[in-house]
């Protein structure tokens, strides 16, 4: 019998920061979270990120990004995951998230009550093949509250409302999703 397939899980990084120039805390998100993407098997989306013209593809992003930091051994895993196609670039959506991605998760220190979600559901969603698209606002103000309203589910990876510098959410995000994937996923065999 082999093993239930696991559904993609993809970390979605939504610019809520500077929609018009590109600053260093976008090349930095991206040259941080990359390397967590590379290591436990996620996507990275990024959503409206303003990029120079020149830098219209994922494997232009990650060359640039990697020759421009020593995160991420210098940027490798940047590379790596734009050459296994799961570093993925798209303009800020209008109607909606790409579907190939997966359900939209809010990830939030303040969900709405009737749609929070803990790591266990989302495990089990997962482990049964469920793809899932976790998305963080950047910036200081977040997600915009509309996409709070399209979102299937909200997650507070503290589960106590605490905020978390986007890195740290994101690190411990993938951390913990990833984890409890792989304890319902063993269960499951």
């Amino acid at each position: 019998m082999s093993a239930p397939k696991i559904g993609r899980l993809t970390i979605g990084l939504y610019n809520s920061y500077n929609i018009v120039q590109f600053r260093e805390a976008h090349r930095r998100v991206i040259a941080r979270a990359a390397p967590l993407a590379e290591a436990f098997e996620w996507n990275l989306a990024v959503f409206g990120f303003p990029f120079p013209p020149e830098l219209n593809t994922s494997d232009k992003v990650a060359e640039w990004v990697s020759g421009t930091t020593s995160i991420g051994d210098e940027g490798k895993y940047t590379v790596e995951l734009s050459d296994r196609g799961r570093l993925l670039v798209f303009d800020l959506p209008k109607k909606g998230f790409p579907p190939q991605l997966g359900t939209l998760i809010i990830t939030t220190r303040k969900p709405w009550k009737e749609r929070s979600v803990g790591v266990n559901d989302l495990a089990r969603r997962a482990a049964s093949g469920e793809s899932l698209l976790m998305l963080f606002g950047l910036g200081p103000k977040g997600l915009p509250s509309e996409l709070f309203e399209i979102g299937n589910a909200h997650f507070d990876v503290t589960g106590k409302g605490k905020s978390l510098e986007t890195c740290t959410a994101i690190g411990s995000v993938v951390g913990s999703l990833s984890t409890a994937v792989s304890n319902f996923a063993s269960r499951k065999n």
